[in-house]
């Protein structure tokens, strides 16, 4: 007579069968996928003359695409020179003119990109309605916003090196062409 122990049981006894059926249930499907991969793409060869594989033309794949570079690294050019490069004016750099002419060049230069546009909430020149909100607040509080900038606005307008008696000149500027 046959216990029932022995037709119940399955196929894995011991130990050591149950480890190598869990290793190969992992190792087989593995490979598989492996064959089918290699078969779909052909296979894998590497030709060690290939030109793409050279180290410099893999770090020109690589390199990125623009580099920062700022105004008061370039060389100077005038306009004849026809090198390709033309000098935009800097966002860091102080006008050299003088009066009238240097308020006008550090608006232009620093703040007209977004008091033109009313970017980031920013009162258009000449909003008369705008610009009252901010002319009741008083003139020091100007100043100060325009000086230690309020929020979107970076201070000095994102041009560091301008002094704060520019900013209230600037400012001044904007005031006159909002009344």
């Amino acid at each position: 007579m046959v216990s029932d122990t022995e037709e119940d049981s399955g196929g894995i006894k011991t130990p050591k069968q149950l480890i190598t059926v869990l290793l190969l249930a992992i190792v087989f499907p593995i490979a598989i996928v492996v064959m089918l991969a290699q078969y779909a793409t052909g296979g894998i060869s590497v030709d060690k003359n290939d030109p793409t594989l050279t180290d410099e033309s893999v770090a020109k794949r690589l390199k990125p695409v623009g580099e920062l570079v700022m105004a008061s690294d370039l060389p100077p050019t005038d306009a004849n020179s026809g090198s390709g490069i033309v000098q935009i004016a800097s966002v860091a750099s102080t006008p050299a003119a003088s009066g009238a002419d240097k308020i006008q060049e550090i608006y232009n230069a620093s703040c007209a990109a977004c008091h033109i546009s009313g970017a980031a909430g920013a009162p258009k020149q000449g909003d008369k309605a705008a610009w009252a909100l901010r002319i009741k607040s008083g003139i020091g509080v100007l100043y100060a916003s325009a000086i230690k900038g309020k929020n979107a606005m970076p201070a000095k307008g994102g041009n560091a090196s301008l002094s704060d008696d520019d900013v209230k000149a600037v400012v001044d500027y904007m005031l006159s062409q909002a009344r």
